[in-house]
């Protein structure tokens, strides 16, 4: 049966060209820092983005966890949108694990956070309250439809955070493909944080791992908290190595993800009984609402799958649906005659 899985871009399975390189990485020991495909990936990345040193890590929730780490000790205290990745979507390890207060601050529609609202929600020396460290923004902002965030915002963010005396860590899970919907590279919307992440997993088609990027200081901690937190992985150059070839091949072609999101879309659109803002979709990443009374949200989802169409539910009455490598125009056109057969 045809299958259409739009839950995620992390659904995709390696290139040919991927499983190649696997198979024929030279490899080394990593936590001795001697992979030499790790090292390769590393300097890579660094020198795409304009950082100083980069470090290759499983996901990117622990590339995440262990920026926020660095960046903060127990009860300081971490700014961040209350839709963010980081506060939604990886277990309040911040909290579990390193002991670092979570301040959340409204995300705007477009993923922003107003810049008013990040300056009042900063705590200083009072006695009574956590002492803020660190703002954290993500691009593009996975609940916000997949939003690009421009660089203008970004330095702006950053100037505030350097006037105050914060750091700020960009989760750019998918920066790739805000660079691309925004037409600019990836090094400006990376040039004024501290640190950053990237991930391979996701839309840029690599089975594992993400990169952290930032100055040498902060990567040796970096290094020294993936260890504490299980993150040494030995010869993972035969991960590493379809990491390279994301880098080399697969950031070019994330336009073609973002035109079968619009065409996705715009043909849910015209479906009765399901609703999505089109306007909103500037990525890979759409969200519809079920709107129609004729069936619940697992009534539409087990329809869809006997069908071979996979979406993710993400609340009471809200899906996601993501293109991705391996998705293309009449898969989507199958997807939208699915669901509006579903639908009827």
């Amino acid at each position: 049966m045809r299958t259409v899985d739009l839950r995620s871009d992390t659904v995709t399975e390696p290139t040919r060209r991927m499983r190649k390189s696997i198979g024929e990485a030279p490899v080394g020991d990593d936590v001795f820092g001697e992979d030499p495909t790790v090292r390769r990936l590393e300097r890579s990345s660094s020198e795409l983005v304009e950082k100083e040193a980069a470090l290759f890590v499983p996901s990117g929730t622990m590339g995440n966890l262990i920026s926020v780490l660095c960046h903060c000790q127990r009860g300081e205290e971490v700014i961040l949108g209350d839709q963010s990745h980081i506060f939604l979507n990886e277990t309040g390890g911040v909290c579990a694990l390193g002991g670092v207060v979570v301040h959340t601050v409204p995300n705007e529609q477009d993923g922003t956070i107003s810049i008013p609202r990040i300056e009042a929600a900063i705590r200083g020396s009072d006695i009574h309250q956590p002492l803020t460290k660190l703002i954290c923004i993500e691009n593009t902002h996975n609940r916000c439809s997949g939003a690009p965030i421009s660089a203008a915002y970004t330095a702006e963010v950053c100037g505030l955070a350097q006037k105050r005396g914060l750091a700020v860590h960009l989760d750019g899970a998918r920066l790739f493909n805000a660079a691309c919907a925004l037409k600019v590279d990836p090094k400006e919307l990376a040039r004024d944080v501290d640190s950053l992440l990237f991930c391979f997993s996701k839309g840029l088609a690599a089975p594992v791992g993400s990169v952290i990027c930032g100055n040498r200081e902060f990567i040796e901690r970096a290094r020294k908290v993936r260890k504490m937190l299980g993150g040494g992985m030995r010869q993972c150059g035969v991960i590493a190595a379809a990491g390279l070839v994301a880098l080399e091949e697969m950031t070019t072609r994330l336009e073609e993800d973002h035109i079968n999101a619009r065409r996705l879309a715009e043909g849910i659109d015209g479906i009765p009984g399901l609703h999505v803002d089109t306007s909103l979709v500037k990525t890979n990443i759409l969200y519809a609402d079920l709107v129609a009374d004729t069936l619940s949200c697992k009534e539409l989802l087990d329809v869809l799958e006997s069908s071979g169409v996979r979406i993710l539910q993400t609340g009471p009455a809200r899906f996601r649906m993501v293109t991705h490598y391996g998705i293309g125009a009449e898969d989507i056109d199958y997807a939208v005659e699915t669901i509006r057969g579903a639908l009827k």
